[in-house]
């Protein structure tokens, strides 16, 4: 088997415009996962980093995100709740997502000098304005990078809605596997890694866009 003429035979067969359905679809599910996912992160790893409690919770959870096997999961709820039900294939996404943006978040608030946060509160800042001026915009770098790391992980996952008849670029691997059919699961297999790497340079970019050089530089 080799890559390369799997993949002329890959884009041969479905077109260069054949895969973009697939790809839209995987995007929608990863950013509706990652959109979730830090709805619910975000706001917890925040209160629990500005008032210094609940670091415990917090790695009890991310450890328990991490246990969790997405696939067997994802088995469960499919015969639960029936196959083609959107929360099968959204809760072990939005799992995978909680642990890097909890960790991460919660770091990086708690990593905020201490002293520049009493300055600010001796300023006569109300808690929401240290949250909002000082804490957040220091800690935007740890952000990103557990959104990131949380990304990362939904969009390589999410092939795995495929297999509870969801699309997708899981799409092209399932069915693949199936018909034997070797270059559409290498087509897929690529076409999932590129997304990943296109996920990493969103994130680089956001991060040259909206951190601090000050900042950054720490």
């Amino acid at each position: 088997m080799n890559l390369f003429s799997d993949l002329q035979t890959f884009f041969e067969h479905f077109g260069y415009h054949g895969p973009w359905t697939r790809v839209v679809e995987h995007c929608e599910y990863s950013l509706v996962a990652l959109g979730i996912a830090a709805a619910i992160a975000f706001p917890l790893a925040v209160l629990t980093g500005h008032t210094g409690r609940g670091a415990g919770p917090i790695e009890a959870l991310a450890v328990i995100g991490r246990a969790v096997p997405s696939l067997g999961l994802l088995v469960i709820l499919a015969i639960k709740l029936g196959p083609l039900n959107p929360a099968v294939a959204m809760v072990p996404l939005v799992l995978l997502g909680l642990p890097p943006i909890l960790l991460y978040t919660h770091a990086g608030i708690r990593a905020v000098d201490r002293a520049t946060v009493d300055a600010a509160r001796g300023m006569g800042m109300t808690p929401l304005q240290v949250v909002w001026r000082v804490e957040l915009p220091a800690a935007l770098p740890l952000i990103l990078a557990g959104l990131r790391a949380g990304a990362i992980q939904i969009v390589a996952t999410a092939t795995l809605a495929a297999y509870v008849s969801f699309g997708g670029l899981g799409r092209y691997i399932v069915d693949g596997l199936s018909q034997y059919d070797y270059p559409q699961v290498v087509g897929g297999a690529v076409l999932v890694a590129l997304l990943s790497l296109v996920t990493l340079g969103v994130f680089w970019l956001l991060d040259r866009l909206f951190v601090s050089p000050g900042v950054r530089s720490r």
